[in-house]
């Protein structure tokens, strides 16, 4: 077997076995009480992507998943717009953290953790802006690697990545303490200076939140 091969057929076993053993969120699971500002900006399992100033007056936390459409969508529409206008100017710091839907969501994570510094945001838009590509195909393999090759990733690390069981562990974690603790069970789920808000936003939404949050 070619090592192509090996990636088109079994490069997504490991996570898929190990996926399949996590259970996803119960509709009938209910928070006690809702988190606090302070547990939420708690940095995850894996440690958290910031982006933007650590004392910018608005924190945005985006719990998604990478074959979530709603999620691509905010990413392709309104996340672009956020970026401009709030985090580069430092008026928001953002966060997202992994809460996959399916293993193939979860492997697409590990993909842009093994990015490289710098990288991870990047490879996230990407897979975002190009999911129909490789999301909704009956071999999700060979496009996703042409994605992350654009990152610095080759075919050993590429197989390397998906095959890190500590990483995807660490994925799985990110979205369990999301679902046990924050109440998470949908995606995209964005805590806005602690308030949660689910499902996509556009970007005058976003503004509306924004302002309000700063205000308080």
């Amino acid at each position: 077997m070619t090592r192509r091969a090996f990636l088109e057929g079994t490069a997504l076993l490991t996570v898929a076995a190990a996926f399949a053993g996590s259970p996803l969120w119960s509709a009938t699971q209910v928070l006690a009480q809702a988190p606090s500002a302070a547990e939420l900006n708690e940095s995850g399992p894996l440690g958290d992507q910031v982006q933007g100033k650590a004392d910018a007056p608005v924190t945005i936390i985006e719990y998604a998943s990478m074959t979530c459409s709603h999620c691509a969508t905010f990413h392709v529409q309104t996340y672009p717009q956020l970026k401009q206008k709030y985090i580069e100017t430092g008026k928001v710091k953002y966060i997202l953290r992994e809460f996959p839907l399916d293993e193939l969501a979860a492997g697409a994570f590990m993909v842009a953790r093994c990015a490289g510094d710098g990288k991870y945001y990047d490879a996230i838009e990407a897979m975002f802006k190009g999911q129909q590509s490789w999301a909704f195909v009956r071999n999700p393999i060979p496009p996703l690697f042409a994605i992350a090759k654009n990152f610095g990733l080759n075919e050993q690390t590429f197989e390397k990545c998906l095959s890190d069981q500590k990483m995807l562990d660490g994925v799985n974690a990110v979205r369990q303490r999301g679902q046990e603790k924050f109440g998470v069970n949908s995606t995209p789920t964005f805590f806005i200076n602690g308030k949660i808000f689910r499902g996509a936003m556009t970007f005058p939404e976003l503004e509306q939140q924004i302002a309000a949050a700063g205000k308080s």
